[in-house]
């Protein structure tokens, strides 16, 4: 059997989980199907968002601003597999990632908007501030991450 952050049964809570018990621990899931809910709920997210992608080039951006919404907030969801969800709250309201945080929840309801009271190009506009703020989002998570990324763009 490998040893290290690979073999998952040898570890434990705190290496994986960043110390905290998940949300379904309690209810007995294993670290595997932990693990196998947030790969689920990434997927799930990505593959909803992009068929809100396809309903776009066909010219339905309603259907293309809910889809693409709630699979952002599906892949968001997906880490309550990880950490919890009371926790993961938590996490997001932080001072490090509350801006991030609240931009995400922002881009996503002016994505509604768009799609149906304002332009749909400014729909494309919010996508794309949703990704970013994801992203940035995300990245605070990651020690350092946000500061390789600031250096990257020439940003100090």
């Amino acid at each position: 059997m490998p040893k290290g952050w690979f073999n998952i049964d040898d570890q434990t809570d705190d290496i994986i989980f960043g110390g905290e018990k998940s949300a379904f621990s309690s209810l007995g899931l294993t670290r595997y199907q932990r693990l196998g809910g947030f790969v689920i709920c990434f997927i799930a997210g990505f593959g909803i968002s992009i068929l809100g992608a396809i309903m776009l080039f066909l010219g339905a951006t309603g259907a293309f601003a809910t889809l693409f919404a709630v699979g952002a907030i599906v892949s968001l969801i997906g880490t309550g597999f990880l950490i919890g969800f009371r926790t993961q709250l938590e996490k997001m309201f932080k001072p490090v990632r509350v801006v991030a945080t609240i931009l995400l929840f922002a881009a996503i309801a002016m994505t509604f908007v768009s799609a149906f009271v304002l332009p749909a190009i400014l729909c494309i506009v919010f996508v794309i501030v949703q990704y970013l703020a994801f992203l940035w989002y995300s990245l605070s998570y990651v020690p350092y991450a946000r500061t390789m990324v600031k250096n990257m763009v020439g940003m100090k």
